[in-house]
C-alpha cells in the first residue's frame, strides 16, 4: 500500500544538483571556520607570550623593590641615585 515508487532519473538530478551544491557551500563554511580557528589559536598563543613577558618585568621591578624596612630612595630604573645622608640637610649650627 505505501511502498515506495521507483523515481526516474529526470527526477533525482534537480535533488542531486541541489545536494551537491548544499554539500560545497557546507565544506567552503568549514574551511573558513577552520582557518579562524588556526588564526585565534594563534593570536592566543602570541597573548600567552605577551603576558608572560609583562610577567616578568613586573617581577624583576617587584625583585629590586626594597624592603619595607629600608628608607632609601626607591629606584624602579636603575638609574644611579647618591644616597641621601639627614646630616647634609641640616644647617650648619653654632654653639
Amino acid at each position: 500500500m505505501n511502498e515506495p515508487t521507483p523515481h526516474s532519473a529526470g527526477d533525482n538530478a534537480p535533488n542531486l544538483d541541489g545536494l551537491s551544491a548544499s554539500i560545497q557551500r557546507v565544506g567552503e563554511k568549514v574551511q573558513a571556520i577552520t582557518e579562524a580557528v588556526k588564526k585565534l589559536t594563534q593570536n592566543q598563543l602570541h597573548l600567552e607570550d605577551k603576558i608572560e613577558g609583562a610577567q616578568k618585568r613586573i617581577q624583576h621591578i617587584l625583585s629590586r623593590l626594597p624592603e619595607q624596612s629600608d628608607g632609601r630612595q626607591l629606584n624602579l630604573l636603575g638609574e644611579t641615585i647618591p644616597p641621601t645622608n639627614p646630616e647634609d640637610d641640616s644647617e650648619p649650627t653654632t654653639h
